[in-house]
């Protein structure tokens, strides 16, 4: 299995996995399908990466900026997804390890997931990869005629952010 930044050849791919969970699952509350132009942003930005097997792209990681303005420029919010047939197989945190590198190299010190409470599994998934909960907001998310409630999670990636805020406590 290879992990790199995406190229524009693998955008339909990335597609196809991420509009599958939009369009079936309560995983995301978008329930706006994404575009190659959405994804074109991504890679222009560096911060959308696959990974391949087989020649095949099998997942994805990408980032993005938290909240607008200056003040937040330092903490990214991600999507993670993997096609079904290449779960369970320690993708995922391959894909986060990778995503971790490439968003401190960009000056990321906080890494964000907004998890539906749908989605048990990938509240676990963070976990598993040292992501805390840090937020639960009840009713938040609407899909398929459903209130769900997202909980927010976050990582500490940089570890000169570690330390200043171990100045502050």
């Amino acid at each position: 299995m290879i992990i790199r930044l995406a190229h524009l050849s693998d955008l339909p791919a990335v597609l196809e996995i991420q509009n599958a969970f939009i369009r079936d699952t309560f995983i995301t509350f978008n329930s706006q399908e994404k575009t190659i132009s959405d994804l074109e942003k991504l890679k222009v930005q560096r911060s959308l990466l696959v990974a391949i097997a087989d020649e095949k792209v099998v997942g994805f990681v990408s980032f993005r900026p938290f909240r607008d303005g200056p003040g937040y420029a330092h903490v990214a919010e991600h999507t993670i997804a993997i096609s079904p047939n290449a779960q369970r197989k320690g993708l995922g945190s391959s894909l986060m390890t990778a995503l971790e590198i490439e968003a401190r190299r960009q000056g990321i010190d906080i890494l964000v997931a907004g998890i539906s409470s749908a989605n048990p599994q990938g509240q676990r998934f963070h976990k598993a990869c040292g992501f805390q909960q840090t937020g639960y907001m009840p009713g938040v998310g609407r899909k398929f005629g459903q209130t769900l409630d997202l909980i927010l999670m976050q990582k500490v990636i940089s570890q000169a952010h570690e330390e200043t805020s171990a100045i502050w406590s």
